[in-house]
């Protein structure tokens, strides 16, 4: 993502309307995932891990979903309006805000969902969560990308095709890259962003392109509707949950040092807070 506010959407063929993805009537799944990262260039570095996140549709109201997971309660794993958006403010009321700001019809937004890893055990570290508009009939109009890196700041990418249709699997979606998220990647080029989703699996590419260099970053898994048993098995997997993603993102630049890694200091975030 390159000069702040320019977003281009790179033009496929004329493709039919996606069929509407059928997620859970109660508002929450498990997607059981797996994440790919490789860098480009000279210096190349590739891993892949499983990663567990959750499928939330997001309400003003905060139901209580089960005795494992919560809604700003205390749990064995949670979802905090703080943890996500701006703080202090509800996480439906700034989506809402979101879609407003960037034109998104209201018919676009009769569903939010986030996709995310909730907070365990008190600890709580997202690389990315994705937020998904949909429509009366439960297409996707669009999806923002809600970045964190390391160093406490955030960012995110509104994404959505210019005439906010459906988003197919063959869109790609454009966004200058204005946000710092690794000290050993530059701030500049550009993210293409491209959404697969399915009614019971999610797949999202991001290829960050910046001359030689870049990363390509995937993300992807199959959904089950949220349930104790389920939660359990999750956390069978992943005890320590947020806490593994943020040591095995420490371990991989801990590696890229020893290959030699030119390491840059952190940049000022970038002052609008969504960009597009």
């Amino acid at each position: 993502m390159g000069v702040s506010g320019d977003m281009r959407m790179i033009k496929a063929r004329p493709q039919p309307t996606p069929s509407a993805p059928y997620w859970p009537a109660s508002g929450a799944a498990i997607m059981a995932g797996e994440t790919f990262h490789a860098r480009k260039g000279r210096l190349q570095n590739a891993f892949r891990y499983g990663v567990d996140y959750v499928l939330m549709r997001i309400k003003p109201e905060s139901p209580k979903r089960s005795r494992i997971l919560r809604r700003c309660g205390p749990a064995l794993m949670g979802l905090f309006d703080k943890d996500h958006g701006r703080e202090g403010i509800a996480m439906s009321a700034w989506a809402r805000e979101c879609a407003a700001r960037f034109g998104l019809p209201d018919e676009a937004c009769a569903e939010i969902w986030l996709l995310t890893q909730p907070r365990t055990l008190g600890f709580v570290f997202n690389p990315v969560s994705f937020w998904f508009f949909r429509d009366a009939n439960g297409h996707v109009r669009a999806v923002v990308a809600e970045v964190n890196n390391t160093f406490g700041d955030r960012h995110s990418y509104f994404c959505a095709r210019p005439d906010f249709q459906p988003l197919r699997k063959s869109d790609e979606i454009e966004a200058a890259k204005v946000f710092h998220v690794s000290p050993f990647q530059e701030v500049g080029g550009r993210y293409l962003f491209t959404f697969r989703i399915a009614g019971d699996s999610i797949g999202i590419r991001i290829d960050h392109q910046h001359g030689e260099h870049g990363l390509l970053a995937t993300l992807e898994g199959s959904l089950a509707p949220m349930t104790e048993r389920g939660l359990l098995a999750m956390l069978g997997r992943y005890p320590l949950g947020a806490l593994r993603v943020f040591g095995l993102i420490h371990w991989q630049a801990l590696r890229l040092r020893l290959k030699g890694a030119r390491y840059r200091t952190r940049p000022q975030p970038p002052l609008e807070e969504v960009s597009r």
